[in-house]
């Protein structure tokens, strides 16, 4: 029998309030995981409201699908958020979606699952990938990329110093035998680290990068935010959950935006409100987890949470 691991669902009250304003809504949680924030949506809303979820992975798919099977105001969709214009149009909701909730990075189940690939500190086999049914793993990247690739990888979305070399070290291993486990490329990573910080591990960064590169992770970000534009009703609700500065980014500069609307007008013309196009209202500030729910749970220390309104 398949071990289960547990999610505790990071900013829960805080992310589905800002959410349902409308309990007779169309909502959409883009990212089902194991269903802590889709439950609770669920709980907000009336009998005319519905939820659809969508989840790259295919154990998230099966999870809800028994979870939720005798409830018909919700629906599950197996697929990125990056598709998710398509799926709200073949929901007949185009233009009419109430809320949208992106609870970004990866769930604590396909982190602490060792046979995902995901943990450098449990080993196993190194695919990393969120949908196991398609795609290129990480083992299969890992040991095909050129050098430059590689550590051109780890630097951008790793954001790691260290990045030539560890990139380096890794052809150099692979050459020997093929790197198909998570423990063999961490300690790979970790000999080719020449400065540990406190408290983490030497090869966080670097397998952050290779995760993010192998799911595309911030392509889907820049294109589920565009499609959000088009699928939320005026009034609608954008509400981001970010883990790391990379996401965070994207988002804040997303917002930021469509807040101040065109910047492209001609010069020495006076600019009415209406023809800056401003599509977005920034709800309040940033929002952290509080102190009792880092110490309860650790992993959302860096989360940050942005809410922002459809004008026109």
């Amino acid at each position: 029998m398949p071990q289960a691991f547990s999610h505790t669902t990071v900013l829960l009250e805080e992310a589905v309030t800002a959410l349902v304003a409308d309990p007779d809504g169309f909502y959409v949680d883009g990212t089902f995981g194991r269903g802590g924030h889709s439950e609770h949506i669920l709980r907000r809303l009336g009998e005319n409201g519905r939820l659809m979820a969508i989840d790259k992975d295919p154990t998230a798919i099966r999870h809800a699908q028994t979870r939720f099977a005798d409830e018909s105001r919700f629906q599950i969709r197996h697929g990125s958020f990056a598709q998710l214009q398509q799926f709200v149009e073949d929901a007949g909701m185009s233009g009419k979606v109430s809320g949208i909730l992106l609870d970004l990075g990866v769930s604590s189940p396909q982190l602490d699952d060792p046979d995902r690939g995901f943990s450098f500190l449990n080993d196993g086999p190194l695919d990393m990938r969120m949908d196991t049914s398609s795609g290129e793993s990480a083992a299969d990247w890992i040991n095909r990329a050129g050098e430059a690739e590689i550590a051109d990888v780890l630097y951008t979305y790793g954001e790691e110093r260290f990045s030539r070399r560890m990139a380096k070290a890794i052809v150099n291993a692979r050459q020997e035998e093929p790197i198909t486990r998570t423990a063999r490329l961490a300690s790979i990573i970790s000999e080719a680290n020449p400065r540990w910080e406190k408290g983490k591990h030497p090869a966080t960064r670097a397998f952050q990068g290779i995760r993010i590169h192998i799911n595309r992770e911030l392509d889907d970000i820049e294109q589920v935010l565009e499609q959000s534009l088009n699928v939320l009703a005026v009034g609608g609700r954008l509400v981001v959950i970010s883990f790391h500065s990379l996401e965070d980014r994207l988002v804040k500069r997303f917002i930021r935006k469509h807040v101040k609307g065109d910047e492209h007008l001609p010069p020495g013309i006076p600019v009415t409100e209406d023809m800056l196009r401003q599509r977005l209202k920034s709800e309040g500030k940033a929002v952290k987890a509080s102190a009792q729910e880092v110490d309860a749970n650790p992993r959302a220390r860096s989360a940050v949470m942005r809410v922002a309104v459809k004008k026109a």
